[in-house]
């Protein structure tokens, strides 16, 4: 069938807009309308080289659409069903999968080759060349075809748009400082990035019962945005956010910090670690470039005073249990989801949507199919 989609033919050129046609769903497969596709910062650095990626890719791994077609042997899903998508396909039986680590599932080292877990033939073409879909999804089309194992299935009364955004960002947000972090009630918490995932943080932390929130971001609609979302208090930089919560803390310093930066780059860690108290856990969720091969920090700190860093991927989340257990946080009004969603654009105005991103303009933005 016919489709359209967002094309990242080459790094460091704009999405390019191209009619595509798209093959029905082959074993274990479903065909989805999508329905909303998220503007994550992720799809970026595959554009910027920050992650590396084979072209030519249709972008988008965070979304939500209606499955139209299923393929054999499809056993969890029909014709019908709402669902949401996983950026990390589970496939169920490798070790990190059978010990409840399904965002660590083998597969995911495959995902950014944007081909079918089944037999790696893509599914997807345009101007007479295969396409690839990055993360497995390419939620930047009208219509994918992907997996049953990239669905979760949702309720039919939620608004796809903003179950959407449990997609990535929230997921990994909220994971970075409940699952990751393991922030616990009374504790003072620092997260440096308020973009969504770090916005997700800074709601995971309020959930999770902390007292002091202090949300650092350069950029000030960002820092009122976490203020809305939980932070008591909000910063421009680590440097400002230091003297802050020694006197906030009476010189203990926070329990629990997490970098939700766009990019991490190696002069961050030392200033986190500054920040994260003696016993405290910091959890890094920013993405970095693999060139990186070094990182500033000062080692007798981090030993002596028993410091823990954690990595994260998913916000340590399984997808297919904790994205319903999110939208139900979300209907009980804890989760605010609306609240992110800042501008929908047309497929034609992707470009203009990261355009605002990366200006700081926006915290999420929605394509939105018709």
């Amino acid at each position: 069938m016919k489709s359209r989609a967002a094309v990242l033919w080459e790094q460091n050129t704009p999405w390019s807009i191209e009619d595509t046609e798209l093959d029905e769903p082959r074993a274990g497969e479903v065909r989805v309308k999508v329905t909303a596709a998220g503007l994550c910062h992720s799809d970026d650095h595959a554009v910027k080289g920050d992650m590396p990626t084979s072209l030519p890719i249709i972008g988008g791994h965070e979304g939500a659409g209606i499955v139209e077609s299923v393929g054999p042997g499809v056993r969890r899903l029909k014709e019908g069903d709402h669902v949401v998508f996983s950026f990390s396909p589970a496939c169920g039986h490798c070790r990190w999968c059978a010990s409840g680590q399904s965002m660590l599932c083998d597969v995911n080292a495959e995902i950014m080759e944007g081909l079918p877990i089944t037999d790696h033939v893509s599914r997807v073409r345009a101007r007479g060349q295969d396409l690839r879909q990055i993360c497995m999804v390419g939620s930047f089309a009208s219509h994918t075809v992907m997996h049953e194992d990239s669905c979760v299935k949702v309720d039919e009364d939620l608004p796809l748009e903003i179950a959407s955004l449990v997609s990535c960002g929230v997921t990994t947000g909220f994971g970075a400082a409940v699952r990751r972090a393991r922030v616990e009630p009374g504790d003072t918490v620092v997260v440096v990035g308020t973009g969504v995932v770090g916005a997700s943080a800074v709601q995971g932390a309020r959930i999770a019962g902390a007292e002091t929130i202090v949300a650092v971001d350069p950029i000030e609609y960002r820092r009122d945005q976490a203020k809305l979302l939980g932070a008591t208090h909000a910063v421009a930089s680590m440097e400002e956010a230091t003297p802050l919560v020694r006197e906030l803390t009476r010189g203990v310093m926070a329990d629990r910090t997490i970098l939700a930066a766009n990019l991490m780059t190696a002069d961050m860690l030392m200033p986190l670690m500054l920040l994260t108290r003696k016993g405290g856990r910091a959890c890094l969720t920013s993405v970095a470039n693999p060139a990186i091969t070094n990182a500033d920090v000062l080692l007798v700190d981090v030993i002596f005073g028993q410091k823990e860093i954690v990595g994260n991927v998913y916000g340590g989340c399984n997808p297919h249990g904790d994205i319903p257990r999110l939208l139900s946080l979300y209907r009980q009004g804890l989760l605010k989801l609306d609240e992110l969603v800042t501008k929908t654009y047309s497929l034609d105005e992707i470009n203009e949507g990261y355009k605002d991103l990366l200006e700081g303009r926006i915290m999420r933005g929605l394509v939105t199919f018709p």
